[in-house]
């Protein structure tokens, strides 16, 4: 199921601004305009970031960073343009530049587990999600847990991944993303009964997509259950008639 098997990036890039910053010289800023100019030109670099235009993001997260070299989340973001860029050198160093200026900000550390997960470098993003877990102002650790256990199924220990994230539903029994990787563990595990509870609970409170939705159809094809099978198969024909699920379902008659 690798359209769930996904790790999330767990970092905020949706500020928004609503003006432009300008760049022309003018009188020499105070302290706290050239904080104020760097807040603006990150959140400016988010803004393309978030729009796929990355090399106007770079630049304006640069000037950012230059303004105020203490701005840890721009250096993240920056990382983050990097990566998309394929400059991972770049990028690790953004993340490094970031945890020195800001060690203790759980956002950042769980985006460089997030990366260096990505990259396959295991034991390197455990110990970077550890940190992040054990900072007592991450009040959204289940979102940290649930990346951990994504990034150790991928690695593959999928024992471990089960530890992240029943300890994410401890922090948050209904964090969904957390259930649907345990619906996903267990259905690869061939453990259909579990895999079913799991995915009920994830459908009780969240809005399922089509991917999801299949994975319901294939436990319950697994389970020989004709009827919640079906049920499954028409709500993917009706919600999701041109979806690559639905002719997947269509195929199998």
């Amino acid at each position: 199921m690798k359209t769930l098997n996904r790790v999330l990036a767990g970092v905020a890039v949706c500020l928004l601004l609503t003006g432009c910053v300008s760049t022309t010289s003018g009188p020499i800023k105070s302290e706290p305009d050239i904080v104020d100019a760097a807040e603006l030109n990150y959140q400016l670099g988010a803004r393309y970031f978030r729009n796929g235009k990355f090399e106007l993001a770079r630049d304006r997260l640069l000037l950012a960073v230059e303004l105020d070299p203490k701005l840890a989340i721009a250096y993240s973001t920056l990382a983050l343009t990097y990566e998309q860029l394929d400059n991972l050198r770049l990028a690790g160093q953004s993340y490094d530049q970031a945890l020195r200026v800001d060690p203790r900000n759980y956002a950042v550390l769980n985006t460089y587990a997030v990366f260096l997960c990505r990259q396959n470098r295991f034991d390197e993003a455990l110990r970077q999600f550890e940190r992040a877990i054990n900072i007592p102002e991450n009040d959204h650790a289940e979102i940290t847990l649930t990346n951990a256990g994504v990034c150790m199924m991928q690695r593959p220990d999928h024992a471990q991944a089960e530890v992240f994230f029943r300890q994410a539903l401890q922090r948050n029994a209904n964090y969904g993303e957390a259930l649907l990787q345990m619906c996903v563990l267990k259905y690869e595990a061939k453990d259909n009964l579990i895999a079913r509870a799991f995915l009920q609970r994830f459908l009780a409170s969240n809005i399922a997509p089509a991917d999801v939705l299949y994975l319901g159809w294939q436990i319950e094809t697994a389970l020989g259950a004709q009827r919640a099978q079906s049920e499954f198969a028409d709500l993917i024909l009706r919600e999701f008639p041109e979806s690559a699920e639905a002719r997947r379902v269509l195929d199998a008659g």
